[in-house]
């Protein structure tokens, strides 16, 4: 295994670790998920690289909009759920409460 391959899966489980550890405010779990995306993104990337193949040049450019689209998304969830709680931390956030 390169050491670039493996710099960028250990990033991808220092965000998945992040992820399950870190679950105090929303902005935090947002941000161990934007890790996440970008190094799947920069893997998706190098690989399609490694491989010369002209078919998959255009998955890592979908996984970035869905990635951008992913952020967006939480970020309009975070706002609504600070102005109507007060806060973001999860512990408050109770989604079967109307």
């Amino acid at each position: 295994m390169s050491p670039v391959i493996f710099t960028l899966m250990a990033a991808f489980i220092m965000s998945a670790i992040g992820l399950m550890l870190h679950r105090t405010h929303f902005l935090s779990t947002l941000i161990c998920l934007e890790g996440m995306m970008l190094s799947l993104f920069i893997i998706i990337s190098v690989w399609s690289n490694q491989l010369m193949l002209t078919s998959i040049f255009s998955l890592p450019m979908f996984l970035l909009t869905f990635s951008a689209c992913e952020a967006s998304a939480g970020l309009a969830l975070m706002v609504a759920a600070t102005r109507t709680h007060g806060t973001d931390h999860l512990k408050n956030l109770n989604l079967l409460q109307c």
